[in-house]
């Protein structure tokens, strides 16, 4: 009988299926791990992006690249390990 709490198209997989579902939410943990990694480095960039706007000359604010670009790593990689972590968690 299929465990009726994984969603349907889990209920009925072949050992292999359940390896790459499992290899899949790993890499999915990963990136998840990663855009937290890029979260706190950018929560301590904000600490100087207000004073580079303020004060660096015209085009020139490395500390407000770096910000908006560890913004769009965490987004990037926080949005693809969450599709990836999709489905029911392994219990181990």
């Amino acid at each position: 009988m299929p465990n009726m709490l994984l969603p349907p198209e889990e209920r009925n997989l072949t050992p292999d299926q359940v390896e790459a579902i499992d290899k899949r939410r790993d890499l999915g943990h990963t990136l998840l791990v990663i855009s937290g990694q890029f979260a706190v480095i950018a929560t301590v960039l904000v600490l100087w992006v207000g004073q580079d706007l303020q004060y660096s000359p015209g085009w020139d604010h490395p500390m407000a690249y770096y910000f908006f670009f560890a913004l769009l790593m965490v987004a990037i990689f926080g949005v693809a390990g969450l599709v990836l972590r999709r489905g029911m968690p392994r219990i181990d």
